[in-house]
């Protein structure tokens, strides 16, 4: 079973953080994927692509059926816009399960859909928080867990990394650094035990939270991942409120 790390090249907030990471030692080419190409390290596939980064739908599945390899999870490195143009290092699970079937996704996904929530999604946001400030990127970053909002589709275990908020923070070659880091020992590339490995042999014990509620952001259940020592698949229902949140019992949606 492999893992996909997504990256696109016309997001500086995507490719940075990609080339940091393909930078560090163990990578060779792979395979293509229809013209996408990718790169190969023990059981870690980046791959990198022209189109937006919710635009590709069911890559684990495309993946699957071109080179025979079970995806276990999908990664995706992406750029983060705030309105408060806030520096920021987020974690996030993907979907928009709150669309109607009529509904028009304005990024990407499909209405009434969410991707199982990766594992990873609690231990790795304690871990960046430890990379953001071992590299001296707090205060002036917040490290922060998003709600779902929006796609692409896909059916493994997902996540979002992103860098936010404007342009000049897309670029940082720190915040690059420290999220190509977090994929490293995350996915212990290192040679180090991987960070929120769901196949570890201990997982059964651990507990598993589910986050249902909040807003775009989630500070409350973030508080409780940052505290919290067991296993985090964190499906943190949260929305932006311009996607029309709707509020009623379960027979009204």
């Amino acid at each position: 079973m492999v893992t996909l790390v997504v990256a696109t090249t016309i997001d500086p907030a995507s490719i940075g953080p990609a080339s940091a990471l393909l930078a560090m030692p163990g990578w060779h080419p792979g395979p293509f994927l229809q013209d996408i190409p990718s790169f190969v390290n023990g059981e870690v596939r980046l791959l990198k692509h022209d189109n937006s980064i919710v635009a590709e739908d069911h890559l684990d599945k495309r993946w699957e059926e071109a080179t025979n390899e079970v995806v276990d999870e999908i990664i995706f490195l992406s750029k983060h816009t705030a309105v408060s143009n806030r520096p920021a290092l987020t974690v996030h699970p993907i979907g928009i399960p709150h669309l109607r079937e009529d509904d028009v996704p304005p990024q990407g996904g499909k209405p009434g859909w969410a991707a199982p929530p990766s594992p990873r999604i609690g231990p790795w946001l304690r871990l960046l928080k430890k990379i953001a400030e071992s590299h001296n990127l707090i205060p002036e970053f917040e490290v922060t867990l998003e709600g779902t909002h929006h796609g692409p589709v896909t059916n493994s275990p997902t996540m979002f990394l992103e860098i936010g908020s404007t342009a000049e923070y897309w670029k940082r070659q720190d915040a690059a650094q420290a999220i190509a880091l977090l994929v490293w020992e995350g996915l212990g590339l290192g040679g180090c035990g991987a960070v929120g490995n769901w196949n570890s042999r201990s997982s059964d014990r651990n507990k598993v939270l589910l986050g249902i509620g909040g807003g775009h952001y989630a500070p409350r259940h973030m508080d409780v991942v940052l505290s919290f020592k067991g296993w985090q698949k964190s499906a943190i229902m949260g929305f932006l409120a311009k996607q029309n949140i709707r509020v009623g019992k379960p027979e009204d949606f």
